[in-house]
């Protein structure tokens, strides 16, 4: 399983981990075997929040006997990210997973309370052994500035953001912005939250064509070309065992610089949004 440096923290993760969003609607079961699949095929980065159901509980069943192979990471809704509220609503996360740490902790998306006080909150965490590292989710450049002037250089590790070949937005400033910075960057719905790229479309018999030759599939051509970049991380969440044995192998594919210029034309990233989008 191919990884890199994440952010700021310089631990080696794997570029294609496991989102959870709606995970909970899948059989609990299945969800379950889902996610143990795909650890035992690589794919040990684990992203959760505490808004996501009873996704928490469900990673907690999940990683109960190999929590430390994996790179846990949640998120905290803006509601709670007062200072006294990110340390409230990160002991809840802990419970629910069933652990004492998370190796990354992030604000959800810009929110109302004062970001210096969500820092501040993190930084208590860090300092606690709480959680080892601190990003934020849905931050545009403006907010990524802000971020940074009250941080500082190498603490924010990473930027969890909507990333999939039909939404590329964020290659046009939010991409530079974390590769100058040294800021993971995070993909997810990567394939595009049930839009992915009809087979019978241009863009989907270019994906089809590629997975050909590679002696794979157009959801693993996919991933490969939205981590082809330095720095780069993608989530894709299944409930089925079959495609996360199927996602994990993404993680080798390396695509030729031809068949990146043929699904660079086939999706081009289109002229840069007023606001950065987000699902």
């Amino acid at each position: 399983m191919h990884a890199r440096s994440f952010g700021a923290t310089r631990v080696q993760v794997p570029v294609i981990g496991q989102g959870t969003w709606h995970i909970d609607r899948s059989d609990r079961g299945d969800a379950i075997a889902a996610l143990r699949a795909g650890i035992d095929a690589g794919m040990t980065h684990i992203d959760t929040a505490e808004m996501y159901g009873d996704a928490e509980a469900i990673v907690a069943e999940a990683i109960v006997d190999c929590r430390e192979e994996v790179f846990l990471v949640s998120k905290v809704v803006p509601g709670n990210a007062t200072r006294r509220g990110v340390a409230r609503a990160c002991e809840d996360s802990l419970r629910r997973l069933r652990t004492d740490r998370l190796d990354s902790y992030l604000l959800h998306w810009p929110g109302q309370h004062p970001l210096e006080e969500t820092i501040a909150g993190f930084e208590d965490l860090r300092r606690a052994g709480k959680i080892l590292s601190w990003g934020v989710s849905n931050f545009d450049v403006a907010d990524l500035d802000r971020a940074l002037a009250i941080a500082g250089p190498d603490r924010i590790a990473c930027n969890q953001v909507l990333y999939h070949l039909n939404e590329r937005a964020i290659e046009h400033a939010v991409l530079p912005w974390c590769e100058k910075n040294g800021v993971a960057l995070i993909g997810y719905s990567p394939f595009g939250s049930g839009d992915f790229p009809d087979p019978a479309s241009p863009g989907g018999q270019a994906l089809a064509g590629i997975a050909g030759t590679h002696g794979t599939t157009p959801h693993a051509v996919a991933l490969a070309f939205l981590t082809r970049m330095t720095g780069t991380f993608t989530i894709p969440k299944t409930g089925r065992r079959a495609r996360a044995i199927e996602n994990a192998g993404a993680a080798d594919l390396r695509l030729t610089p031809a068949e990146i210029a043929s699904l660079d034309a086939h999706f081009p990233r289109g002229p840069r949004p007023r606001m950065l989008p987000m699902l």
